[in-house]
């Protein structure tokens, strides 16, 4: 069956579709169950992936629990990101070794094979395309994040359901994909015979869907496709206010950053398990001998008091101060630097809080109050 950018088809189950990016030499990386959480590590059949769970989120809470039975993809996101295979979480940018006189550098090579981000939701996609933005934007570009980036593709499963920590509706990131995959899959359910709905969004997404064997979806599949991503857009109980972007940048003095710096705990979860964070620290390190040096990067946050140290001593002391560096600039600053939101609603930051911090409600109680109760 001829496969054109913008076609939809049918197929049974997922398994056809990885032995054929298997058997073309593609690395597949997709959802796997691992110490009670959803994780993103190498699969080698879809039997690797979970099945028949889903996920409970709330601020502060989370756990795979059993979901109905068969599903592939009744949960959404876990404390994981794409963002750690994209932009390791560590990275030796390179070595010296003494030579004589002076020092012979190494840089290491990049290693990567070509891969295949398999199972990304919606609200990821729209992350990975802010990294994008973050690490090739006309002024700066990583060339080991652009490799792998060059080398990857995505295949999308649209949600069809919400965790209560979702709010990628007000955030125009989700449920439903329209963009930036290759291919996406719809998991329709018993109703209509099950299977998935499967949309070709690039050419070599066509090249992959053209090993597989297809079926024209029929009228009640395309619907059902479509009422379970409204479904999930419907079911969202969390929303995020408004024009946050001028209100945050109007209230920097506003009282409620201090009512939130006293539940925050800097521990820094809600930086390391958001898809669009990018704030990294360079380490050097030598050898007792002199002759060995090397120079890493690794991820960094901006809750920890030594990520604003200058000679002067650290520039933002305050858990309170921390707090609004990362909610102001990512709800509003972003837009100045990249032109969008750097949230893509995902919910993480509200579910790996370990007291349950909910951006969405402090956006709230800033907006909720009269302007005689700011500082």
């Amino acid at each position: 069956m001829s496969v054109e950018v913008g076609s939809e088809f049918v197929i049974k189950d997922p398994d056809a579709l990885i032995e054929v990016l298997l058997g073309a030499g593609w690395r597949v990386i997709g959802p796997r169950l691992a110490d009670g959480a959803i994780v993103y590590e190498p699969i080698s059949c879809a039997g690797d992936m979970p099945r028949g769970v889903k996920d409970e989120q709330d601020g502060g809470h989370y756990r795979v629990v059993t979901g109905r039975e068969g599903s592939w993809f009744d949960y959404v996101v876990g404390p994981q990101s794409w963002k750690k295979w994209l932009f390791p979480a560590r990275q030796k940018l390179w070595s010296a070794i003494r030579n004589g006189d002076g020092f012979d550098i190494d840089t290491p090579e990049i290693s990567w094979t070509k891969t295949v981000f398999f199972g990304v939701r919606p609200c990821e996609i729209a992350a990975i395309e802010m990294q994008d933005s973050v690490f090739d934007n006309g002024e700066f570009e990583d060339p080991g994040y652009l490799y792998r980036r060059s080398e990857t593709l995505v295949v999308a499963v649209q949600c069809a359901r919400s965790a209560a920590s979702c709010f990628c509706l007000s955030m125009d990131t989700g449920p439903r994909a329209k963009a930036g995959f290759d291919i996406a899959l719809t998991e329709l359910g018993a109703l209509v015979d099950d299977g998935f709905l499967v949309e070709c969004g690039s050419e070599h997404g066509a090249e992959i869907l053209e090993g597989l064997t297809l079926y024209k979806p029929r009228k009640e599949q395309r619907e059902a496709a479509l009422a379970a991503t409204q479904n999930a857009a419907e079911n969202q109980t969390r929303h995020m206010i408004n024009d946050v972007a001028a209100l945050l940048r109007d209230n920097l003095d506003h009282k409620q950053w201090d009512a939130v710096a006293e539940r925050c705990l800097s521990c820094a979860n809600c930086t390391m398990a958001c898809p669009t964070c990018f704030c990294s620290d360079v380490e050097d390190a030598t050898d007792l001998t002199g002759d060995h040096a090397e120079r890493w990067r690794m991820w960094d946050s901006c809750f920890t008091a030594d990520f604003s140290h200058i000679h002067g001593g650290s520039v933002r002391r305050s858990t309170r101060s921390r707090y609004r560096q990362w909610m102001t600039h990512k709800l509003s600053n972003w837009f100045d630097q990249f032109g969008t939101s750097g949230c893509v609603g995902c919910g993480r930051c509200i579910t790996w809080c370990p007291v349950g911090i909910d951006i969405t409600e402090e956006a709230a109680a800033i907006a909720a109050a009269p302007a005689m109760e700011k500082e």
